[in-house]
This record gives structure tokens, sequence and C-alpha cells, in this order.
């Protein structure tokens, strides 16, 4: 009984390929043409990918033998060039390298003073570079640039998104305090007290353990914050 069962199974799908044969060779040509495509896509990617990674070095060692010679006018048309092809670059790539090339945008435009480019080249680093280390310090960034122009809430969102970011953010505590800091600044002493007093509780000092001279200073002036705000 078992066995006419199972040759009459296999009468089935044998009349169903015969009769769909035309359908089935389609589909199953369809999907190598996908898979085929899908790794060609992955290695141009990864090829073009590379490349846009070799070039944003060269203009990296570009930017930094004009590094020191950004507040100079002397060397003001060699950085005007570098900053046009930067931009050029930036806007025309993803990833690690376009967020690099707007990172270096945006020194340039910081050290220019001219506040408000720079804060849209920070905020462009830090979108393209969602999936690097330079999306936080980018963000980071960008909220020094938007408090130099006095938009000092709009300084504070860029700041949670610099702690928030999927990359661990090595000066977190600094940003932490900044924005009790700003809130301060904003005549929020309610806010600013949570915002200090979040600067100690999420980044704690055991005695017993190591931690850098950089975090042990924000704690410190959050201390102090917070007995100046309570004494009020």
């Amino acid at each position: 009984m078992q066995k006419v069962e199972k040759e009459n199974f296999g009468e089935k799908i044998n009349n169903f390929v015969q009769k769909n044969r035309k359908g089935i060779f389609v589909v199953f040509g369809l999907f190598i043409v996908l898979f085929v495509g899908f790794i060609v896509y992955f290695l141009v990617s990864d090829h073009l990918n590379k490349q846009a990674i070799a070039e944003v070095e060269i203009l990296n060692e570009e930017f930094e033998k004009l590094r020191f010679g950004l507040f100079d006018d002397y060397y003001a048309n060699e950085v005007n060039i570098l900053l046009s092809k930067m931009e050029v670059f930036a806007g025309n790539n993803k990833g690690f390298a376009g967020s690099k090339a707007w990172s270096n945008v945006g020194h340039i435009y910081s050290a220019r003073k001219q506040w408000n480019q720079a804060e849209e080249a920070w905020v462009k680093s830090a979108e393209i570079g969602v999936k690097t280390y330079l999306g936080p310090i980018a963000y980071f960034n960008a909220a020094i640039c938007a408090e130099e122009q006095g938009k000092l809430e709009k300084a504070i969102e860029y700041l949670r998104q610099s702690i928030s970011h999927k990359f661990e953010f090595p000066d977190a505590p600094r940003a932490q305090f900044n924005i009790g800091r700003l809130y301060e600044q904003l005549g929020n002493y309610p806010e600013a007290l949570a915002e200090y007093r979040a600067v100690l509780i999420n980044y704690p000092w055991d005695r017993q353990e190591t931690i850098s001279q950089n975090m042990l200073i924000w704690q410190n002036l959050a201390r102090n914050q917070i007995i100046k705000l309570e004494s009020r």
C-alpha cells in the first residue's frame, strides 16, 4: 500500500515537472542570475569601497600637511583647493570614506569659525558614518558648532546622539557633563543637576580599578557643579 502511494506521489511530481518545466527552468534561471548578480555587486562594492578609502587617505594626507596652516592666510588658497576637493569627494561617497572626508571639511570650517557650514559638515559625517567610530565624534563636534551659534538645545540633541551611538564614545563623560552645562546656561537648573548626576551614575569610579584621568576630570567637575547648584 505504501509502495503504491509512493509511486503515485512520484508520478504526480513527474507530471507536474513535465507540465511546468518551462516555468521551472525560467525560475531556476532567474535565481541563478540573481545569485550571480549579488556576487558581482558585492565584489564591485567591495572594490569601490577599498578604492574610496585609498583616495580619502590621500586627501587626508594633504589635510594633515595643511592642518597647522588652517589659521594662516598664507595657506588660504591651498586650503580652499583642498576644501573643494574634499567636498566633491564627500558628496560622492558613503561609509567610512565619505564620513572621513566630511569630518575634514568640518575641521576646516571650524578652524575658520564658519560654524554653520562646519555644523552641516559634521552632521553629514555622522549620518553617513553611522556604522563607523566616526559617528559619535562627528555628533560631538556638531554640538560644539551649534553651541557657537547659540543653538544650545540643538547642541544638547547632538551630544545625546554622541552618547547613545552604537559605537562607544571615549569622550562620553565629557559629553554628558556638557549637557548639564548647557542646561545650566539655559537656566534649567533641575535638568542640569540631573545631567551632572548622570555623569557620576553612568560613569562611576571604583578606586580599586584603573580609570582614565580624562574621566576623573569630568566626574570632579560634575561634583563641583552639583554642590554649586544645590547651594543656590
